[in-house]
Protein backbone atom coordinates (compact mmCIF):
# COMPACT_ATOMS: atom_id res chain seq x y z
CA UNK A 1 0.00 0.00 0.00
CA UNK A 2 1.76 3.52 -1.00
CA UNK A 3 1.96 5.45 1.96
CA UNK A 4 1.18 9.50 2.36
CA UNK A 5 4.33 10.68 1.50
CA UNK A 6 3.80 8.15 -2.18
CA UNK A 7 0.68 9.49 -2.66
CA UNK A 8 1.60 13.37 -2.33
CA UNK A 9 4.15 12.52 -4.82
CA UNK A 10 1.90 11.31 -6.85
CA UNK A 11 -0.45 13.95 -6.89
CA UNK A 12 2.15 17.02 -7.30
CA UNK A 13 3.63 14.50 -10.42
CA UNK A 14 0.24 15.07 -12.15
CA UNK A 15 -0.31 18.12 -11.48
CA UNK A 16 3.16 18.85 -12.99
CA UNK A 17 1.97 17.07 -16.35
CA UNK A 18 -1.34 18.78 -16.07
CA UNK A 19 0.38 22.29 -16.39
CA UNK A 20 2.57 20.64 -19.36
CA UNK A 21 -0.32 19.35 -21.12
CA UNK A 22 -2.42 22.72 -21.13
CA UNK A 23 0.29 24.71 -21.64
CA UNK A 24 0.72 22.43 -25.05
CA UNK A 25 -2.99 22.78 -26.05
CA UNK A 26 -2.47 26.41 -25.93
CA UNK A 27 0.29 26.20 -27.95
CA UNK A 28 -0.99 23.92 -30.24
CA UNK A 29 -4.32 25.82 -30.48
CA UNK A 30 -2.46 28.74 -31.59
CA UNK A 31 -0.40 27.34 -34.32
CA UNK A 32 -3.50 25.29 -35.80
CA UNK A 33 -4.58 28.08 -37.86
CA UNK A 34 -1.93 29.00 -39.63
CA UNK A 35 -1.02 25.05 -40.16
CA UNK A 36 -4.87 24.26 -40.95
CA UNK A 37 -4.66 27.38 -43.67
CA UNK A 38 -1.69 25.64 -45.10
CA UNK A 39 -2.58 22.16 -45.82
CA UNK A 40 -5.70 23.53 -47.08
CA UNK A 41 -4.28 26.27 -49.39
CA UNK A 42 -2.10 23.27 -50.83
CA UNK A 43 -4.60 20.89 -52.13
CA UNK A 44 -6.01 22.29 -54.96
CA UNK A 45 -2.56 22.17 -56.44
CA UNK A 46 -1.35 18.88 -55.05
CA UNK A 47 -4.82 17.33 -56.46
CA UNK A 48 -4.78 18.91 -59.99
CA UNK A 49 -1.15 17.52 -60.43
CA UNK A 50 -2.27 14.27 -58.87
CA UNK A 51 -5.29 14.45 -61.38
CA UNK A 52 -2.72 15.19 -65.03
CA UNK A 53 -0.21 12.27 -63.38
CA UNK A 54 -3.35 9.82 -63.05
CA UNK A 55 -4.70 10.30 -66.31
CA UNK A 56 -0.97 9.57 -68.04
CA UNK A 57 -0.72 6.57 -65.82
CA UNK A 58 -3.75 4.94 -67.04
CA UNK A 59 -3.43 5.78 -70.65
CA UNK A 60 0.57 4.90 -70.47
CA UNK A 61 2.35 2.08 -72.11
CA UNK A 62 3.28 0.27 -69.19
CA UNK A 63 6.21 -1.48 -71.68
CA UNK A 64 7.74 1.82 -72.35
CA UNK A 65 6.30 3.85 -70.14
CA UNK A 66 8.36 5.70 -66.93
CA UNK A 67 8.46 3.57 -64.01
CA UNK A 68 8.42 6.35 -61.32
CA UNK A 69 4.73 6.26 -63.16
CA UNK A 70 3.96 2.98 -63.71
CA UNK A 71 6.15 1.26 -61.63
CA UNK A 72 7.72 -1.97 -62.08
CA UNK A 73 6.47 -5.76 -63.51
CA UNK A 74 7.55 -7.16 -60.33
CA UNK A 75 7.57 -5.61 -57.19
CA UNK A 76 9.83 -7.56 -54.74
CA UNK A 77 10.10 -5.03 -52.24
CA UNK A 78 7.77 -1.89 -51.19
CA UNK A 79 9.02 0.96 -49.35
CA UNK A 80 6.78 2.79 -46.72
CA UNK A 81 7.11 6.48 -46.14
CA UNK A 82 5.80 6.36 -42.61
CA UNK A 83 4.82 10.03 -41.10
CA UNK A 84 4.51 10.82 -37.72
CA UNK A 85 4.75 13.43 -35.00
CA UNK A 86 7.88 14.40 -33.18
CA UNK A 87 6.30 14.65 -30.10
CA UNK A 88 4.09 12.65 -28.07
CA UNK A 89 1.05 13.74 -25.66
CA UNK A 90 -1.18 14.28 -29.03
CA UNK A 91 -3.84 11.40 -28.10
CA UNK A 92 -4.12 8.26 -31.11
CA UNK A 93 -2.36 10.52 -33.43
CA UNK A 94 0.98 8.25 -33.41
CA UNK A 95 -0.45 5.27 -32.96
CA UNK A 96 -2.90 5.38 -35.63
CA UNK A 97 -0.59 5.56 -37.98
CA UNK A 98 1.70 2.85 -35.63
CA UNK A 99 -1.20 0.20 -36.25
CA UNK A 100 -1.74 0.74 -39.83
CA UNK A 101 1.88 0.94 -40.84
CA UNK A 102 2.23 -2.65 -39.08
CA UNK A 103 -0.76 -4.16 -40.61
CA UNK A 104 0.34 -2.94 -43.92
CA UNK A 105 3.84 -4.59 -43.41
CA UNK A 106 2.55 -7.74 -42.15
CA UNK A 107 -0.14 -7.90 -45.45
CA UNK A 108 3.09 -7.16 -47.98
CA UNK A 109 4.93 -9.87 -46.13
CA UNK A 110 2.06 -12.26 -46.41
CA UNK A 111 2.49 -11.57 -50.11
CA UNK A 112 5.97 -12.17 -50.29
CA UNK A 113 7.32 -9.00 -50.75
CA UNK A 114 10.42 -7.45 -48.30
CA UNK A 115 9.96 -4.22 -46.58
CA UNK A 116 11.72 -1.34 -46.11
CA UNK A 117 10.29 1.95 -43.99
CA UNK A 118 11.36 5.61 -44.16
CA UNK A 119 10.35 7.14 -40.92
CA UNK A 120 9.70 10.63 -40.64
CA UNK A 121 8.74 11.91 -37.25
CA UNK A 122 9.96 10.03 -34.18
CA UNK A 123 7.02 8.74 -32.46
CA UNK A 124 6.32 5.70 -34.95
CA UNK A 125 9.76 4.62 -34.97
CA UNK A 126 9.40 4.27 -31.10
CA UNK A 127 5.97 2.66 -31.56
CA UNK A 128 7.50 0.50 -34.06
CA UNK A 129 10.41 -0.65 -32.31
CA UNK A 130 12.21 -4.14 -33.31
CA UNK A 131 9.74 -4.41 -36.02
CA UNK A 132 11.68 -2.07 -37.92
CA UNK A 133 15.03 -2.17 -36.83
CA UNK A 134 16.35 -3.92 -39.80
CA UNK A 135 13.86 -2.42 -42.09
CA UNK A 136 14.66 1.10 -41.93
CA UNK A 137 15.88 2.87 -45.32
CA UNK A 138 16.06 6.60 -43.86
CA UNK A 139 14.75 8.02 -40.97
CA UNK A 140 14.43 12.09 -40.54
CA UNK A 141 13.28 13.72 -37.84
CA UNK A 142 12.33 17.94 -37.35
CA UNK A 143 11.22 18.63 -40.50
CA UNK A 144 7.20 19.42 -39.29
CA UNK A 145 5.77 22.23 -37.97
CA UNK A 146 7.41 26.02 -38.10
CA UNK A 147 10.27 24.15 -39.50
CA UNK A 148 7.82 22.41 -42.82
CA UNK A 149 9.32 23.82 -46.22
CA UNK A 150 8.91 22.36 -49.61
CA UNK A 151 12.91 21.77 -49.54
CA UNK A 152 12.27 19.15 -46.77
CA UNK A 153 9.73 16.83 -49.45
CA UNK A 154 12.34 17.52 -52.19
CA UNK A 155 14.78 16.07 -50.02
CA UNK A 156 13.27 12.93 -49.17
CA UNK A 157 11.58 13.03 -52.48
CA UNK A 158 15.22 13.23 -53.80
CA UNK A 159 16.22 10.02 -51.42
CA UNK A 160 13.52 7.59 -52.39
CA UNK A 161 14.18 8.10 -56.29
CA UNK A 162 18.12 7.33 -56.01
CA UNK A 163 17.31 4.83 -53.85
CA UNK A 164 14.29 3.18 -56.33
CA UNK A 165 16.51 3.83 -59.51
CA UNK A 166 19.37 1.61 -57.63
CA UNK A 167 16.74 -0.64 -57.40
CA UNK A 168 16.52 -0.73 -53.44
CA UNK A 169 12.95 -1.72 -53.49
CA UNK A 170 10.54 -1.76 -56.76
CA UNK A 171 7.38 0.40 -55.52
CA UNK A 172 6.51 3.33 -52.65
CA UNK A 173 3.29 3.98 -50.41
CA UNK A 174 3.24 6.63 -48.01
CA UNK A 175 1.07 6.48 -44.35
CA UNK A 176 0.05 9.59 -42.46
CA UNK A 177 -2.75 11.44 -40.67
CA UNK A 178 -4.94 14.10 -43.40
CA UNK A 179 -6.21 16.62 -41.43
CA UNK A 180 -10.08 16.89 -41.44
CA UNK A 181 -11.20 19.07 -39.09
CA UNK A 182 -10.68 20.27 -35.16
CA UNK A 183 -11.70 16.90 -33.79
CA UNK A 184 -10.91 14.12 -36.81
CA UNK A 185 -8.03 12.96 -38.62
CA UNK A 186 -8.19 10.50 -40.74
CA UNK A 187 -5.50 7.63 -41.20
CA UNK A 188 -4.15 8.17 -45.02
CA UNK A 189 -2.25 5.14 -47.16
CA UNK A 190 -1.81 6.18 -51.10
CA UNK A 191 0.70 4.62 -53.68
CA UNK A 192 3.53 7.19 -54.50
CA UNK A 193 4.97 4.57 -57.01
CA UNK A 194 3.47 3.73 -58.93
CA UNK A 195 1.10 6.71 -59.25
CA UNK A 196 -2.23 6.18 -57.61
CA UNK A 197 -3.97 6.00 -60.92
CA UNK A 198 -7.80 6.21 -59.25
CA UNK A 199 -9.11 9.58 -60.38
CA UNK A 200 -10.54 11.73 -57.95
CA UNK A 201 -14.26 11.68 -57.81
CA UNK A 202 -15.90 14.44 -60.43
CA UNK A 203 -18.82 16.48 -58.91
CA UNK A 204 -21.92 16.18 -60.98
CA UNK A 205 -21.99 17.16 -64.27
CA UNK A 206 -18.08 17.74 -64.42
CA UNK A 207 -16.73 16.64 -67.83
CA UNK A 208 -13.97 14.58 -68.51
CA UNK A 209 -10.97 16.33 -68.93
CA UNK A 210 -8.09 15.75 -71.98
CA UNK A 211 -5.03 17.34 -71.44
CA UNK A 212 -2.24 18.17 -74.32
CA UNK A 213 1.69 18.03 -73.35
CA UNK A 214 3.74 20.39 -75.36
CA UNK A 215 6.72 19.58 -75.42
CA UNK A 216 6.63 15.65 -75.84
CA UNK A 217 4.76 13.82 -73.03
CA UNK A 218 8.37 12.02 -72.50
CA UNK A 219 10.23 15.32 -71.66
CA UNK A 220 7.46 16.62 -69.87
CA UNK A 221 7.25 13.70 -67.45
CA UNK A 222 11.08 13.48 -66.77
CA UNK A 223 10.94 17.07 -65.30
CA UNK A 224 7.03 16.36 -63.82
CA UNK A 225 7.60 13.11 -61.87
CA UNK A 226 10.27 14.05 -59.76
CA UNK A 227 8.36 17.29 -59.16
CA UNK A 228 4.81 15.49 -58.43
CA UNK A 229 6.54 13.08 -56.16
CA UNK A 230 8.08 15.77 -53.71
CA UNK A 231 4.47 17.59 -54.52
CA UNK A 232 2.55 14.75 -52.77
CA UNK A 233 4.65 14.31 -49.78
CA UNK A 234 4.68 17.65 -48.96
CA UNK A 235 1.05 17.73 -49.01
CA UNK A 236 1.14 14.75 -47.32
CA UNK A 237 3.73 16.89 -44.50
CA UNK A 238 1.34 19.81 -44.36
CA UNK A 239 -1.68 17.19 -43.43
CA UNK A 240 0.42 15.91 -41.08
CA UNK A 241 1.46 18.87 -39.25
CA UNK A 242 -2.15 20.36 -39.06
CA UNK A 243 -3.68 16.69 -37.81
CA UNK A 244 -1.15 16.90 -35.16
CA UNK A 245 -2.16 20.07 -33.96
CA UNK A 246 -5.11 19.51 -33.99
CA UNK A 247 -5.73 15.76 -32.19
CA UNK A 248 -2.99 17.78 -29.68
Amino acid sequence: MPNLKDLKTRINSVTSTQKITSAMKMVAAAKLRRAQEAAESGRPYATRMQAVIASLAAKADKSSASELLVGRAVIKTHLLVIVSADKGLCGGFNGSVARLAKQEMNRLEAEGKSVQVYIVGRKAADALGGAIADRTFARVEGVQGTNLGFESAGEIASKIIIGFEEGQFDAVSIIFNRFVNAITQEVTHTSLIPVQIDPPEKEAGEAEIFYDYEPEEAEILSALLPRNLSTQIFSALLESSAAELAAR
